[in-house]
């Protein structure tokens, strides 16, 4: 499911978990303990600035990594706790790191923040979600709007609302680089998981990504990208390109998103069959959407899906 871009990002990148790596002056990462399929070697969390500090996705809630970050963090003060989205990989040390360095949680939204309506519905009508998992006890103590900026000792940060890979998702811009968190990755493409995932709002805000001029991303997972207006127009075209593969097969039959899935993920582990389902429900809701794909007897994970002629 990765291609060769992103063998090579698997091959170069890794670090050691816990050990805080100098990525740039007054920019730092630390890797949780975490490794699996859906996290690659961990979730990357980020200290911003040197005597104030903003950290960036505190990760899962793990002791280790809790300690790890507190070593790295030292005399320095933390004036912020930024938090990207509330997958488990990335939100759920929040509170414990809040409550050690005594700073505010900050983040767009709770864990259905920003989801949008045919999801809400969708979730309303009994569609459960699947793949990285959803920290629904994460409550930001303060909320950052689209267009937000937060100063500080370690710089400005600019707030970008992302919504797609999960709808209270964040980007966060400073000067020419861009923490995407799982909006954007080199490893792989992002997953959009249905209900908390949107293709739909997934492509509005790569669009208004690729308008902000950026030299790096720093991603949620994997090395940072270094060629990101590259990367990104992959994505794009990527994504463009697995909807018109699923308009060509329902151009031959009328299918459900379990035949879609084998028909067009023929080359993958069993195993990763779940998460490539999610996937091509995330695009046939999407077409559905746009009129051009009917489900019977009505939208859901088990629909018959065809063209709309």
């Amino acid at each position: 499911m990765r291609g060769k871009h992103e063998a090579m990002q698997s091959s170069d990148f890794n670090p050691t978990a816990g050990a805080a790596e100098n990525l740039a002056d007054g920019l730092r990462r630390v890797l949780a303990p975490n490794p699996s399929p859906m996290t690659f070697r961990g979730t990357n969390t980020y200290l911003l600035g040197t005597s104030e500090l903003a950290v960036i996705d505190p990760g899962p809630d793990d002791p280790r990594h809790l300690a790890a970050l507190v070593a790295a963090i030292g005399g320095a003060r933390v004036s912020q706790i930024i938090v990207t989205h509330s997958h488990v990989d990335h939100s759920p040390l929040a509170a414990r790191l809040s409550r050690v360095v005594d700073a505010p949680i900050s983040a767009f939204g709770g864990a259905t923040a920003g989801r949008s309506k045919v999801m809400t519905d969708l979730a309303l009508a009994g569609l459960v979600g699947g793949g990285e998992g959803i920290d629904h006890s994460f409550a930001p103590d303060l909320t950052l709007a689209d267009g937000a900026r937060l100063k500080g000792g370690f710089g400005e940060l600019g707030v970008l609302h992302t919504p797609g890979h999960l709808g209270n998702h964040i980007c966060l811009i400073w000067d020419d680089q861009v923490f995407t968190g799982d909006h954007v990755m080199g490893w792989a493409s992002s997953l959009v998981s249905p209900p908390d995932g949107d293709l739909g709002d997934f492509m509005t805000s790569c669009a208004r990504l690729r308008d902000v001029p950026a030299q790096r991303y720093h991603s949620g997972h994997g090395a940072p990208i270094g060629a990101p207006r590259e990367r990104l127009d992959w994505l794009i075209a990527h994504r463009e390109g697995r909807s018109a593969q699923i308009l060509r097969v329902l151009g031959d039959t009328a299918a459900t998103p379990d035949q879609l899935t084998a028909r067009i993920y023929d080359d993958i582990p069993s195993a990763l069959l779940p998460v490539a389902k999610r996937n091509v429900l995330a695009h046939l809701i999407d077409l559905a959407s746009k009129n051009m794909v009917s489900a019977t007897p009505h939208l859901s994970h088990d629909a018959v899906f065809a063209l709309v002629t």
